[in-house]
């Protein structure tokens, strides 16, 4: 196993590395650590993807991705478990991703190792938004997570060297999104950190990151070893990773398309009807808890087209505090006339 590991206070702490530059391989490497993860436990895991856009969980991928000039130019289209946008992957990018027994769940604690890091080499890095990591304005890490009963992950990227020239043409990222985001470009919304300092690369940022962590999460003596693409049996994790189902999924001829942006994110709601009822709906978005917004389209199955009714059910959805605005948002969306 690519792992060296410590016992400090209450924590095992573990750093795996894989040498994969597959993102099927390395996402169903993520989902299959975030399975055996134990109580206790803290997983640092460092991974890269060539040439690979990353969708989230709940988003279109045709919308998201210019996905046939991504395969004509040889590369791949990967979804993840977590929700948020999409991103781009190159050499010039560095994954990382925080994995851990959910009491341990420590988002401040987190963004430290990463902010601390990156600190080393003179970076003024700031945490903004609802997930960026930025240096002065410009964003080099966006963040996402997912939460599974009593286990967590925290993931993101790291822009080093990124060919945003590339990030720019395989990316189509909407023009609300742009607007509120108050930049004219995603070109110009994004910044590699090596224009902000010359030292940095991957391999430093790598080193950064592992002593960063260390510091943090216990002190490790014992050098890494490396994970290779056999270490663990991943070939069903990777058939669903690399299936058509799991990258595009179901695209079908909506009878209705009510679509909106919210500071929280974008959402598309596309519902099928038959005989005055729903009988599909699937809501395409980047919002962050992907678990909430599969749970806001199941509810809505089965129930007639009735704004009274509908603002019920979704209002029935138990949530908590921080999603609760997400729910109240879409209420007052539907309520507003859309439909």
């Amino acid at each position: 196993m690519g792992v060296f590991k410590v016992k400090y206070l209450e924590y095992e702490a573990k750093i795996v590395c894989s040498t994969s530059l597959d993102p099927w391989h390395n996402l169903a490497l993520e989902e299959y650590l975030f399975r055996e993860i134990k109580h206790n436990q803290v997983f640092l895991y460092l991974w890269q993807n060539q040439n690979t856009v990353v969708i989230g969980r709940n988003q279109n991928a045709w919308k998201e991705c210019r996905c046939n000039e991504l395969e004509q130019a040889g590369g791949k289209l990967a979804r993840r478990l977590s929700g948020g946008g999409a991103v781009y992957h190159d050499l010039g990018n560095l994954n990382f991703t925080f994995i851990m027994d959910r009491t341990k769940y420590d988002l401040e604690k987190q963004l430290k190792v990463i902010l601390e890091a990156v600190r080393t080499f003179d970076i003024n890095a700031q945490f903004t938004g609802r997930n960026d990591l930025t240096v002065e304005g410009r964003k080099f890490s966006g963040n996402a997570f997912y939460f599974e009963r009593d286990k967590a992950y925290h993931h993101g990227t790291i822009l080093i060297d990124v060919d945003v020239a590339k990030l720019a043409a395989y990316l189509q990222v909407s023009k609300e999104k742009i607007v509120s985001k108050g930049v004219d470009s995603v070109q110009a919304r994004v910044g590699n950190l090596n224009l902000f300092s010359s030292e940095i690369s991957i391999e430093s940022m790598k080193s950064a990151l592992m002593k960063s962590f260390q510091e943090l999460y216990g002190k490790v003596s014992e050098p890494p070893i490396i994970v290779s693409d056999t270490t663990f049996p991943l070939e069903n994790l990777y058939k669903k990773y690399s299936s058509w189902d799991w990258l595009y999924g179901k695209t079908p001829n909506f009878d209705m398309v009510l679509s909106t942006r919210f500071p929280w994110g974008g959402i598309e709601l596309g519902l099928t009807l038959a005989n005055g009822l729903i009988k599909d709906a699937k809501i395409y978005s980047d919002a962050m808890n992907s678990h909430l917004i599969d749970r806001i389209a199941l509810t809505l199955l089965k129930l007639p087209l009735q704004i009274d009714l509908i603002v019920n059910a979704i209002r029935g959805i138990n949530v908590d505090q921080e999603d609760q605005v997400i729910i109240d948002d879409l209420i007052n969306w539907i309520l507003s006339g859309v439909i």
